[in-house]
């Protein structure tokens, strides 16, 4: 027992050296290990993480947190940076923005986060535009299709009002909503309602009426002439006087803001038939004048004014009246004249029908002055001076 508890001094001594140096080696080994360690810290968009590491490049660092980067993504200091102790690691991420500026799209890569950042990095202004998000919204990995209308001034025209406004209407039907103007059916507007608003525009609204009226005319009656033997050549009457009738025309009517542009005739209804006039036109032949008698034919040498006075004598006063003045004021004194009617003949501008029933035959024009004289002497016997309403006062 005391043998095998007794160790020789020698034995004793190296295997103390011996545990000395390899305490000596595990000591120096501590201190290496704690010398390659190192303190980052990484900010992967706002999300802040503190590591500790042995050593590498910052690429080293991302990887071993499974952080990957793409070619819209910043980071800072470089990938391949190599990292010290207390080396800060900036990681931010690239976001798509499909941007449509007043219908311009454009798309951006942009590590802004929010909105009004990517706003403001792209130099947008935006004050008083309408946005299709919010402008706190977030940005995430995916991106964000953003539609921005800026406020601009336009002029509206409609119902006799002028109207300037200042609007983020898209297009020309939302600006007519936003102004309270409802476009009817056949209302004509001067642009394009799905035109996009622009600075300076201006759109007119004109209003487009139609109405139907009605106007009452008159249809002018046709003349027609008929021969007949009953009247001499020369002779007209009216057989049938002539009467207008009428009718009524219906129109289309366009009005553009109140103002009639079209009146188109679209029908008619005749509501009274025209009468035809009708005038016969004598084809007999007339008959030789009757001789006068001599008194009156050495009366009258001349076919004159002064061939008024005279005539055969019919008595009771009647021969001393003042024919010739008679003569004068209903013809001129001019035995052949025919008025512009073709109605009255002669000194006395007797009609035929009255010439006939003193006596006459043919026409009163084609007699000689003394006889037109003795047969308006018989008819002053029968009628007075009342047949000569104008001129009978100079008898």
């Amino acid at each position: 027992m005391q043998l095998r508890n007794l160790l020789p001094a020698t034995t004793r001594t190296a295997r103390l050296v011996a545990g000395g140096t390899a305490l000596a080696a595990v000591v120096g080994g501590t201190v290496a290990f704690t010398a390659l360690e190192k303190d980052v810290t990484v900010d992967a968009d706002g999300t802040r993480t503190e590591l500790n590491v042995f050593g590498g490049t910052v690429a080293d660092v991302l990887e071993r947190q499974g952080i990957e980067v793409g070619p819209h993504d910043i980071v800072a200091p470089s990938a391949d940076t190599e990292v010290d102790d207390g080396t800060g690691i900036v990681v931010r991420y690239g976001r798509q923005l499909a941007l449509t500026l007043d219908g311009e799209r454009r798309t951006y890569w942009t590590t802004a986060r929010t909105v009004d950042e990517a706003l403001a990095d792209l130099d947008v202004r935006a004050d008083g535009a309408k946005l299709s998000a919010s402008r706190s919204q977030p940005l995430g990995r995916a991106g964000l299709a953003l539609d921005v209308v800026t406020p601009k001034q336009a002029v509206v025209v409609a119902d006799g009002q002028e109207r300037a406004v200042t609007t983020t209407a898209v297009d020309v039907t939302a600006l007519l909503a936003e102004t309270g103007v409802v476009v009817r059916p056949g209302d004509e507007v001067s642009v394009d309602t799905a035109l996009r608003v622009s600075p300076g525009l201006r759109v007119q609204v004109v209003r487009v009426d139609r109405s139907r009226s009605t106007e009452q005319v008159a249809l002018a009656h046709g003349s027609r002439t008929e021969q007949t033997g009953d009247l001499f050549r020369g002779e007209r009457e009216v057989a049938t006087a002539g009467v207008d009738g009428s009718k009524t025309i219906t129109f289309d009517d366009v009005f553009r803001d109140g103002v009639r542009v079209a009146h188109d005739p679209v029908g008619e209804t005749v509501d009274v038939q025209p009468v035809e006039e009708v005038v016969r036109v004598g084809t007999k032949e007339r008959p030789k004048p009757a001789p006068a008698p001599a008194p009156a034919r050495a009366a009258a040498p001349a076919q004159t004014a002064s061939s008024g006075g005279g005539g055969g004598s019919v008595g009771g006063g009647v021969d001393s009246l003042n024919w010739s003045a008679l003569a004068a004021c209903e013809s001129g004194g001019n035995p052949g004249i025919v008025s512009a009617s073709g109605k009255y003949h002669g000194l006395y501008q007797f009609s035929v029908s009255t010439w006939r029933a003193v006596g006459g035959s043919g026409l009163p024009s084609q007699a000689s002055a003394s006889e037109q004289t003795y047969r308006a002497k018989l008819l002053y016997q029968r009628a007075g001076a009342g047949q000569w309403p104008v001129c009978g006062k100079r008898l």
